[in-house]
């Protein structure tokens, strides 16, 4: 904490609170090469005083507050003697240990975005209304959303036995209104939405990339298009059931997010086996 770089990063984590900040960004702040930053970094993070956590290809940073909290209280006995009333008691105004205002507790409010809202993130939206119960409460929307949902997902969801009286395609600026329920989880289901950078949810809000095939861009007869529409909807079904089934209780945000990562990156069998060991 002594040394200026590393001081400057606690600064810059503290601020940006739980969601962090990547480790390019990080280095791109501090003005420093990748390699220097990460340098830092490791020795912040062996030192408990931030975390690290992978989403995709990216490490993200955050600070420990705990870890500084206890640092703090640390310095405030030992420099002042025992008499933490020399120093001003400097460690009540820090915020509590992070466990208490970063803990993941059910009911999730859980939105699932896709460009057009008429296939992928309704599924999802159904599947999981469905097998969340009352732990979750599941919403879809789209960046381009379509006038409607597709005819055809719409019935294979009716055969499956899913209420569809409620889906319908929209845009994600309803989840930016002042009114809107605040997501715990928002969970984008194609690679890019077409380019488009995802709304700001909030600091505190988990997000994560499955990326799944488009249901309008299946070609064939109708027989194959319903194989691949079951195999789509096998693929999201067992990914919810993973995410419904993690034990939130033990994790972060940070740790949420990364194991949201996991449950995309499949293959999803692989990632079934590695929850069982």
């Amino acid at each position: 904490m002594g040394q200026e770089v590393r001081l400057e990063a606690m600064r810059l984590l503290i601020a940006r609170g739980p969601a962090g900040l990547s480790a390019g960004e990080l280095a791109e702040r501090l003005g420093l090469p990748g390699s220097t930053a990460s340098f830092h970094l490791t020795s912040l993070e062996r030192a408990g005083l931030i975390t690290a956590a992978r989403q995709g290809r990216q490490i993200l940073y955050a600070a420990d507050l705990g870890g500084v909290r206890d640092l703090v209280l640390f310095l405030t006995a030992a420099c002042c003697a025992g008499r933490p009333d020399l120093c001003g008691d400097i460690a009540r105004l820090l915020p509590g240990p992070v466990e208490e205002s970063d803990s993941m507790t059910p009911a999730f409010n859980v939105l699932f975005l896709c460009t057009r809202n008429s296939a992928r993130s309704l599924i999802a939206e159904a599947i999981l209304a469905r097998v969340g119960g009352a732990r979750f409460h599941a919403y879809s929307a789209g960046s381009d959303p379509a006038s409607a949902p597709m005819p055809e997902v719409l019935g294979k969801l009716r055969a499956l036995g899913h209420d569809v009286s409620r889906l319908r395609s929209k845009s994600w600026n309803e989840f930016m209104r002042p009114d809107a329920p605040k997501m715990d989880f928002v969970i984008a289901l194609c690679d890019t939405l077409e380019n488009q950078v995802c709304p700001d949810f909030g600091d505190q809000v988990v997000t994560g990339a499955w990326p799944m095939p488009d249901p309008a861009k299946f070609s064939g007869n109708d027989a194959e298009r319903s194989t691949m529409l079951n195999e789509l909807y096998a693929g999201l079904r067992r990914r919810i059931e993973i995410f419904t089934s993690l034990p939130f209780s033990a994790l972060d945000r940070l740790a949420a997010r990364a194991r949201l990562d996991e449950i995309g990156a499949g293959p999803v069998g692989a990632i079934v086996r590695a929850q069982g060991r």
